[in-house]
C-alpha cells in the first residue's frame, strides 16, 4: 500500500490528468507532453505511467552500473546516448530530467575516456610504427620477423585513434613493414646468390680433385692436391652445415682414395728397395751425392729440377747400415741445399736488375751475391732466435712433445740453411780470387 502511495504522489509531481489523457509535465525545455490514456480510474493511470518510469530508470541505473564497472566503457556510449534520446519520447511519469542528467554525466565521463584511450592507443602505434622502421637497418631478419608479427597482434588489439590520423598512421605501418619486408627478400635473394656462389667454388675443387685421384703422377698430384686443400681452407662457407658436410665428405673422399692408392706405391717402391743388399744402396746413394754435388756447374734451372729428380730417386733407395748412412745422407742433401740455395739467390739478383740495379763488373756481381748471402743469413738467425726462445719457454710436459719435435726440426733446419749459404759465400768469393 506503501509503494502505491509512493508511486501515486511521484506520478502527480510530474504528471496530471486532462480530460480522458495523461499528461507529463515540462521538463528542461521540453513542453508538456501526453504520455496516454485514462482507463479504470485516474489513480490506477497515473501508477500505470509511474510504474513505467521505474521499468526506464531501472534500465538507465542498470547501464550506469555497468559503465563504472567496466575497463572498455566506450563499449556503452551508443546505449547510454540511445537511451538519453528515449528520455524526450518515453511514455511514463517521473523526474526523467535527473535521468536526462546522469546519463549526461555518464557521456561526458565516457568520451574523456575515449579521448584518453585514444591518446593511448595513438601513443601505442607510434611506438609500434618507430620500432619497425627502426628494423629497415637490422642484419638479425629472423628474430626481427618474429618481433613484427608479435607488433602486427599489438597493432589489431589496438584500439582507435582519432578519425584525422587513422589513414596516416595505417599508411606509415604498413610502409615501414614493406620496407623491411622488401630488405629481407633482397638479403634472401643475395643469400641464396651467395650460398650459390659458395657451392659452386666447393664443386669446382671436388671436380678437380676427382679428376686427379687416378693420377700415376704422384709427386705433381701430391703438390696439387694440398693445394687444393688449402683452398678449400680459404672458402668463407655460408652453407647450411649438412650441405657443407656433405661437399666435404664427397672431396675428402677423392682425396682419401689417392693418397690410400699413394701409400701402396710408396710401400711396393720400398718393397723394391728392400731386395738389395745394403752394399748396393749405399752404392747407389753415393751415386746420387755425386751428382747431387756436380748440379752447381750446370745451368741453374737444369740444376733445380735434375735436383728434385734426385730426392725423388734417393727415396727409392733402400736402406744403408751404420754411421755411413747418416753421413751419406747429411752429403747428400746438403748437395741439394746448395742447389736450392743458389737458385734462390739468382732470382733474387735477377729482380735487383730487372728493377734497374746494373752490376757491370764481375766483382760488383759477386760482391752483389756475397751481400744477399749475408743478408739473408740474417734473417735466417733471426728466425732461429726466435724458434730457439719458443722452444726455451715451452713447459716440459708430455703433452708438448709434438710442439717441440717440431721447433727442434725447424732449428735444424735454419742451421742447415745458414751453413749452406756460407758454404756458397766461400764458394763464391773463391771465384773471385781465382
Amino acid at each position: 500500500m506503501e509503494q502505491q502511495d509512493h508511486l501515486l504522489a511521484e506520478a502527480r509531481r510530474y504528471g496530471y490528468i486532462e480530460g480522458d489523457q495523461v499528461w507529463l509535465r515540462p521538463f528542461m525545455s521540453l513542453p508538456a507532453r501526453r504520455v496516454g490514456q485514462v482507463k479504470d480510474s485516474e489513480e490506477a493511470s497515473l501508477c500505470y505511467f509511474a510504474q513505467r518510469f521505474e521499468l526506464f530508470r531501472a534500465k538507465v541505473e542498470d547501464l550506469l552500473q555497468k559503465i563504472e564497472e567496466s575497463e572498455n566503457k566506450g563499449s556503452f556510449l551508443m546505449k547510454a546516448l540511445h537511451l538519453k534520446e528515449q528520455v524526450g519520447s518515453y511514455d511514463g511519469l517521473g523526474d526523467f530530467e535527473s535521468l536526462h542528467r546522469r546519463l549526461t554525466e555518464s557521456e561526458d565521463g565516457i568520451n574523456v575516456t575515449i579521448l584518453r584511450n585514444r591518446e593511448k592507443n595513438l601513443a601505442t602505434k607510434m611506438a609500434v610504427i618507430d620500432e619497425v622502421e627502426a628494423m629497415r637497418d637490422t642484419l638479425d631478419f629472423q628474430t626481427a620477423t618474429e618481433r613484427i608479427k608479435e607488433l602486427r597482434q599489438t597493432w589489431i588489439k589496438t584500439g582507435p585513434v582519432d578519425k584525422p590520423l587513422i589513414e596516416e598512421l595505417e599508411d606509415r605501418f604498413r610502409l615501414a613493414v614493406d620496407v623491411f619486408m622488401n630488405r629481407k627478400r633482397e638479403f634472401l635473394a643475395d643469400k641464396k646468390a651467395m650460398t650459390n656462389r659458395v657451392q659452386d667454388k666447393y664443386m669446382n675443387l671436388i671436380r678437380q680433385s676427382e679428376a686427379l685421384q687416378e693420377s700415376e703422377n704422384f709427386e705433381e698430384t701430391t703438390r696439387k692436391l694440398k693445394q687444393l686443400q688449402q683452398e678449400w681452407k680459404e672458402i668463407e662457407s655460408t652453407l647450411p652445415r649438412k650441405q657443407a658436410n656433405d661437399l666435404w665428405t664427397r672431396f675428402r673422399a677423392a682425396h682419401n682414395y689417392f693418397f690410400e692408392r699413394l701409400k701402396v706405391h710408396i710401400n711396393s717402391k720400398r718393397t723394391e728397395g728392400q731386395g738389395n743388399l745394403p752394399e748396393d744402396n749405399l752404392a747407389r746413394k753415393r751415386a746420387l751425392v755425386a751428382e747431387a754435388e756436380a748440379l752447381l756447374h750446370r745451368p741453374m734451372h737444369e740444376a733445380v729440377a735434375r735436383a728434385k729428380e734426385l730426392q725423388a730417386a734417393w727415396k727409392k733407395v733402400g736402406p744403408v747400415r751404420g754411421e755411413e748412412s747418416d753421413r751419406v745422407w747429411e752429403q747428400f742433401i746438403a748437395a741439394c741445399d746448395k742447389v736450392f740455395e743458389l737458385s734462390s739467390l739468382e732470382h733474387f739478383i735477377r729482380k735487383r736488375q730487372a728493377a734497374g740495379t746494373e752490376l757491370p763488373s764481375p766483382a760488383e756481381q759477386i760482391n752483389a751475391r756475397v751481400q744477399a748471402l749475408r743478408d739473408f743469413i740474417k734473417s735466417d738467425q733471426q728466425e732461429r732466435l726466435v724458434l730457439e726462445e719458443n722452444l726455451g719457454k715451452l713447459s716440459g710436459s708430455a703433452s708438448n712433445e709434438t710442439f717441440r719435435s717440431m721447433l727442434q726440426g725447424k732449428i735444424r733446419a735454419f742451421e742447415r740453411k745458414i751453413r749452406t749459404k756460407n758454404q756458397l759465400i766461400e764458394m763464391i768469393q773463391n771465384r773471385l780470387v781465382a
